[in-house]
């Protein structure tokens, strides 16, 4: 009998055939034909209208179809219990089933399945990428920026704690245009000449700034220098695959702009760098070239992890390039709007580069966290909107609005009729 955690080697059974009739699910497959109208997205999700949501990039509402079958996975795992955690019944293993979830994404984001490791969440990922690179020694530089994630700032502060590492820290410039943007991080590269490993996050979670991350990930290899991306808040939200970051290390969350269930993220590491990741406390329990030896062992979420090719099947039939332009569309009708209202700053370029559905603004005299979080409350008490407020940018915090596939336009223009009410709430 095998150990618990042994759902990453040699992983646990599911039922015989007249159990599987009754309880499975049909596998979803990987390319799908039909494409959904845009027009009629708001009604494939059930959601709590009674307040205007958007506060969408904590994490992604699964569509009512994604839905229904986690219900079912949910329903199938519970019923079989260690039958199905045990290897008991060999005819379809969990292996199978996790590997279906991995193949799945490959084939999304073009990469070999045998580069893609399931994870938690995106920050459960990303913090073994960080802390489980094994290339640094004492004295090497690791480079961050006050836009990445707080749980990846986290773990590269950490690097310095228990690896000897320096942290350079610099600030994204303010216009972040794309040259400004590059200048920055070649400026930061030039004057850390013992730099080794670079994070660049893809969408910022704090503006919503998209960066060039080919072009860095470029700059930073040709000085040697490696490069982890953060991108939990591109894939899936922009119509991005892995060969346009051309990075080694990436990771994201499969919970929010893929919608899969809550606890679903992915990494991928370039096949010819997996020894340059540690395997995780010391995991045994799989071969050590495979790349889900560097994720920590222990029971995941099975069911949450079954339905990740239902979601993926979803986006498919929305289309990528469809998804993209109608979170843009959605974005933009209040952007465009907000731009023209006194004392309403944007906080990124208007440049369709360098923005995609997240986009935070400030409010003339908003210097403090206090006085985003005001905003924040005002939105939500006096005008029925929820946003969130962030803090952490050096130019000074923000208040983030994120659109989803089931907002519509009414949901923006209550948006803009606040903040035409609200521009002037410091003077």
């Amino acid at each position: 009998m095998t150990s618990r955690r042994s759902f990453l080697k040699n992983a646990a059974a599911c039922a015989p055939a007249s159990v599987l009739a009754a309880q499975t699910v049909p596998a979803m497959q990987s390319a799908v034909p039909t494409t959904y109208d845009i027009a009629t997205l708001p009604q494939h999700y059930d959601v709590d209208r009674t307040v205007i949501n958007l506060e969408n990039a904590y994490w992604g509402v699964m569509p009512r179809e994604t839905a229904a079958v986690y219900a079912e996975k949910i329903q199938y795992v519970n019923r079989l219990n260690s039958l199905f955690a045990r290897n008991a019944i060999p005819s379809n293993t969990m292996d199978a089933q996790l590997d279906e979830a991995r193949a799945s994404i490959a084939s999304l984001l073009h990469c070999d399945t045998e580069e893609i490791a399931l994870t938690r969440s995106g920050s459960d990922g990303l913090e073994s990428l960080i802390v489980n690179y094994n290339l640094l020694k004492p004295g090497d530089a690791v480079v961050y920026c006050d836009l990445d994630y707080d749980a990846m700032i986290f773990a590269m502060d950490f690097l310095e704690e228990r690896r000897g590492a320096k942290i350079v820290r610099f600030d994204m410039p303010e216009p972040a245009t794309t040259a400004n943007i590059l200048a920055a991080y070649e400026d930061i590269l030039k004057r850390t000449p013992n730099a080794k490993l670079l994070l660049v996050t893809h969408v910022s979670n704090r503006t919503g700034l998209v960066t060039p991350v080919r072009e860095i990930v470029a700059m930073a290899r040709a000085r040697g220098v490696d490069t982890i991306v953060d991108a939990a808040h591109g894939i899936g939200c922009l119509n991005v695959t892995l060969p346009d970051f051309g990075a080694d290390f990436v990771g994201w969350s499969m919970h929010k702009w893929l919608a899969a269930p809550l606890g679903t993220g992915a990494v991928y590491i370039r096949k010819s760098r997996i020894r340059d990741v540690e395997i995780a406390f010391d995991n045994h329990d799989v071969p050590e070239a495979d790349i889900r030896a560097r994720l920590p062992a222990g029971t995941i979420n099975f069911a949450a992890a079954m339905t990740v090719p239902a979601a993926i099947d979803f986006h498919r039939k929305v289309g990528p390039a469809a998804k993209e332009q109608q979170l843009r569309t959605l974005r933009n009708r209040w952007v465009d709007a907000a731009r023209s209202i006194p004392g309403v700053e944007i906080t990124v370029p208007d440049d369709p580069a360098r923005f995609c559905a997240i986009t935070s603004f400030r409010l003339r005299g908003m210097h403090t966290d206090a006085d985003a979080e005001r905003v924040q409350h005002q939105l939500l008490e006096k005008h029925n909107i929820l946003t969130v407020a962030r803090k952490g940018v050096s130019k000074g915090p923000v208040v983030r609005v994120t659109p989803a596939l089931y907002n519509t336009p009414a949901d923006c223009d209550a948006l803009i009729r606040a903040l035409e009410t609200e521009h002037n709430l410091f003077a």
